[in-house]
């Protein structure tokens, strides 16, 4: 997550990807009984963009995202993956397109409308769900005052795509306020207005609270006061789908203890952004971020799957460009099967 454009998206764009280690040592991932149709997402960066994808693929059952720091649906994806589909030109296209249209806007800011009808088209051929599955969604948008990584006019872009695609203009919020490219909290981190590891700034905001307050459209809860439950360090190789998709050897669920006597929960998804995997900042993000404080008071699972560094990816970013398949959007894409079946898992009755 460096504020270097190209440092974002993976400067080695033509090497071959490696595949996850295995974690001989981690857990399985339980079965929980969470109820799947409650499901939302967020994240950070690169993060944020993986969690509108996911959000479009199955916004059947997603019911809401928090999209920190992030463009619209698609927005580094270029015309190169039907005129010349050749997966060395798609992902270097489309990386350029990321580095100046989708972070910075030197070619001018992402064109909602164009990217609407595009998750249009996707939905017409079954890739994703239908559109109108997102009528009933709310969507959280950020963008900090002092972020230089993605400038404000890319995450105005977010706020059209989601109107245009069909959402209530009051069912999504732009938030813009202090911040740097980082995920902000009332007491963790980094000085506010900072845009470095791990990326987790203490700028007298509950970033977590106000996603989750925002798409489950209700009060939370006051917030434990530690932990209660348990973080359940576990194994995200079954969920590989016999491909290289950049997954880590681990992912974490965090399992509040009510959840594990009692089913029905909600599942909360949250994705890292680029240098932000725990391979990178250890459980900064996991521990600092502040869903798992309000996950025991309120009824709720927290998903942080793991993205791996590699020699295509060496940040660790989620693919939001395409570096893991040419078809990186639809449900059927190896990063959002990967993590769709993580919480299949979890809604399985224990």
């Amino acid at each position: 997550m460096s504020t270097r454009s190209w440092a974002f998206v993976g400067l080695s764009v033509l090497s071959l990807l490696g595949a996850s280690a295995t974690a001989a040592a981690a857990e399985d991932l339980p079965k929980l009984g969470v109820t799947l149709p409650a499901t939302s997402v967020s994240g950070l960066s690169s993060g944020a963009y993986m969690a509108g994808q996911i959000e479009l693929a199955h916004s059947k059952d997603i019911v809401g995202a928090g999209i920190v720091a992030a463009g619209p649906f698609a927005c580094a994806e270029t015309a190169s993956s039907e005129l010349f589909p050749y997966w060395p030109i798609v992902v270097w296209q489309n990386a350029t397109q990321a580095a100046n249209s989708c972070m910075k806007d030197d070619w001018g800011a992402p064109d909602a409308d164009k990217l609407a009808k595009l998750a249009k088209e996707l939905a017409e051929d079954g890739k994703i769900d239908d559109l109108s599955g997102l009528a009933d969604d709310k969507v959280y948008l950020f963008s900090g005052n002092e972020d230089q990584t993605v400038v404000r006019s890319v995450v105005e872009a977010a706020k059209r795509f989601y109107e245009a695609a069909g959402l209530p203009a009051g069912s999504v919020t732009l938030v813009e306020k202090e911040g740097g490219h980082a995920f902000l909290t009332e007491t963790e981190g980094t000085a506010c207005g900072l845009s470095k590891d791990p990326y987790v700034s203490d700028c007298d905001y509950d970033q977590a609270k106000a996603i989750l307050e925002w798409i489950y459209g209700q009060p939370l809860s006051d917030p434990s006061t530690s932990p209660k439950g348990k973080f359940i360090t576990f194994d995200q190789s079954p969920f590989n789908n016999g491909v290289p998709n950049g997954l880590a050897a681990e992912g974490v669920v965090y399992v509040p203890e009510d959840c594990v006597s009692h089913s029905g929960c909600r599942l909360h998804i949250t994705l890292h952004g680029c240098d932000q995997a725990r391979e990178t900042v250890g459980d900064a993000f996991i521990k600092e971020s502040g869903f798992a404080r309000y996950a025991d008071t309120n009824r709720l699972v927290v998903l942080f799957p793991q993205i791996a560094g590699s020699v295509m990816n060496p940040h660790g970013c989620w693919d939001w460009w395409g570096y893991s398949d040419i078809d990186y959007l639809g449900k059927d894409a190896p990063q959002i099967k990967a993590v769709w079946a993580m919480a299949e898992r979890l809604a399985m009755q224990p």
